[in-house]
């Protein structure tokens, strides 16, 4: 006879196990390493090294104009440095504002009256 049903069950569950401790090792590897991949770039490039996201010392990602993760630091800065005076047009900024998490994240009070409309002071210019 076999073993029965309760030595497949914890067969089962000790596999799951192991998958969880490899993704948490993972995970932890990346962290302190300081290392993070762009999911989006790395399907559509099928590359680990064109989707690699630097951070700087801190530990912070670098974001553009658009929202965009960026590894050059002279076209992004820390989600948190952007305010309005960075932005030339309403639209600008609402884009930029909708793609670092809208008003759930607004750590730059970009939304000042949290109506979900940023820097509502900039001219309307076109949308982007």
């Amino acid at each position: 006879m076999g073993r029965g049903l309760p030595h497949l069950f914890f067969e089962k569950l000790r596999i799951i196990f192991v998958i969880v401790f490899i993704a948490l090792l993972a995970a932890f590897g990346l962290e302190f390493t300081q290392n993070d991949w762009d999911l989006g770039k790395l399907w559509e490039t099928k590359s680990f090294q064109e989707s690699k996201v630097s951070r700087d010392t801190a530990g912070n990602i670098l974001f553009d104009k658009l929202g965009n993760i960026t590894t050059d630091k002279s076209k992004g800065k820390i989600a948190d440095d952007y305010n309005c005076a960075d932005f030339s047009t309403k639209p600008e900024a609402q884009a930029f504002f909708e793609k670092v998490g809208g008003t759930g994240n607004d750590i730059n009070r970009l939304d000042g009256d949290k109506d979900g409309e940023a820097c509502e002071s900039l001219p309307k210019g076109n949308t982007l």
